[in-house]
């Protein structure tokens, strides 16, 4: 369900990107050039939910946040699509952005620490049987799996009846905490119901993560208080999402992360273009913003969204 169109998949399994667009810049959906936010130096940024196998260019998107000091990555597969996919093409993509790195001059510059995360996505959950649950248990394992994610429910396409949305997502609550992993959560248009089922099944000791929240504090502040943690992507950004900002002025800066979920959802003021992970800097900015941070107060709030993701995130 969570695939690019077929052109795009075509795009996917070239090697090279054409030249026009191996570059660091950021352009906007009418092609102009636009401006990063300034950091002060040594500022390092997290995306903590992307979707490397559905962008065109891997390798580039990597190699592009290591150019704009985004330093640590979390991916995300599903076990009833093509996980393998992921698992074993990631060092290749690695490999490949340190060669762009070298090739833009960038050679002090660092790859993006890369985990994998893996979960049935809601619009799966019909195709999660015991076959699937037996290969999650296996990637689960595997050294570059941090998380069991995303998993949820979504009542907005209702791509799998909502009754098997809720058991297979009990079934995923209770495989991380037998695996000793956090989760992360897809809760769209169905927080209520996640909720109660968190509430029941109760939270995995590694903790749980509330996925591209974009809606207001009265719906977070429960989850926050079940425990939750709370990521933040493009529409944070977006011109009339003043409720998601509210919504973030109120979480303390220990609950708080950054992501993308590229390719989907960029960031104003790149909206219409397809999202990239290095795009997480301008989410960070705004939310420095939103705290009215600048200066050394803002490289220490980026610092504590960092540590949020990377300790989160340890296996």
């Amino acid at each position: 369900m969570r695939t690019t169109d077929a052109a795009s998949s075509d795009v996917a399994n070239q090697e090279q990107p054409p030249p026009a667009q191996k570059d660091i810049l950021f352009r906007d959906s009418s092609g102009r050039l636009v401006e990063p936010p300034v950091f002060l130096s040594g500022a390092r940024f997290a995306d903590t939910h992307t979707h490397l196998d559905m962008l065109h260019y891997p390798s580039l998107a990597l190699a592009r946040c290591a150019a704009h000091g985004v330093d640590f990555l979390v991916t995300v597969v599903d076990p009833t699509e093509d996980p393998g996919y992921t698992y074993d093409n990631l060092d290749v993509w690695l490999q490949t952005a340190r060669v762009q790195l070298d090739e833009w001059g960038l050679h002090s510059h660092q790859l993006p620490m890369t985990e994998i995360i893996i979960g049935c996505h809601p619009h799966n959950a019909s195709a999660f049987d015991s076959s699937t649950q037996t290969l999650l248990v296996e990637l689960l394992q595997q050294p570059k799996t941090a998380a069991v994610g995303e998993i949820g429910l979504d009542y907005h396409y209702d791509y799998s009846p909502r009754g098997v949305q809720q058991q297979v997502f009990r079934e995923q609550i209770r495989l991380a905490k037998t695996q000793g992993l956090p989760i992360s959560l897809h809760l769209r248009e169905a927080h209520e119901d996640g909720l109660n089922i968190l509430r029941q099944e109760g939270l995995p000791e590694a903790g749980a993560l509330l996925h591209c929240f974009n809606l207001d504090y009265a719906t977070l502040e429960p989850f926050l208080e079940l425990g939750c943690k709370v990521a933040f992507g493009g529409p944070l950004t977006f011109k009339k999402s003043d409720d998601v900002r509210q919504a973030a002025a109120r979480t303390a800066w220990d609950k708080i992360m950054t992501e993308t979920d590229a390719p989907f959802m960029a960031p104003h003021p790149l909206r219409g273009t397809t999202c990239g992970p290095e795009h997480v800097i301008f989410t960070a900015a705004k939310l420095a913003e939103v705290f009215a941070l600048q200066g050394q107060e803002a490289a220490e709030f980026y610092q504590q969204l960092y540590c949020n993701a990377t300790e989160f995130f340890a296996r």
